[in-house]
């Protein structure tokens, strides 16, 4: 299980990203409507020496459709160690439907109590 936490209104986990000798466990927002697996900051994807592998088209939230970008690293949750797809943008980093569904993870985000919960799904 991982435990996230609310920042303001914006649900965030940690996690761990990786390329090269280079490791960064960055707070990503959980972003349900982004389907993608990870979406870092040109200054993460510096950092960890990501090189671009090309770019792709992809809608963003006011539904314009924009070109950005993309990456391969590994990402590292609960010992368990996958290749993951990296977007590089501009805006927040996100972590994504396709990143839960890679470490098979379901999320429970309660607004109410202000928590947020990865959950192994077996």
């Amino acid at each position: 299980m991982v435990n996230g936490e609310f920042v303001g209104n914006m649900p965030l986990i940690k996690v761990i990203v990786a390329w090269g000798q280079s490791v960064q466990a960055p707070f990503v927002i959980l972003d349900t409507g982004f389907t993608g697996d990870l979406q870092v900051t040109p200054k993460i994807a510096k950092e960890l020496g990501l090189q671009i592998a090309g770019v792709t088209k992809t809608r963003i939230a006011n539904g314009q459709i924009v070109e950005v970008p993309v990456a391969l690293a590994v990402s590292s949750m609960e010992g368990l160690i996958e290749y993951i797809q990296v977007l590089i943008s501009e805006s927040m980093p996100l972590a994504g439907i396709s990143f839960l569904t890679k470490f098979s993870y379901k999320a429970i985000v309660d607004c109410k109590y202000r928590k947020v919960v990865l959950e192994k799904v077996t």
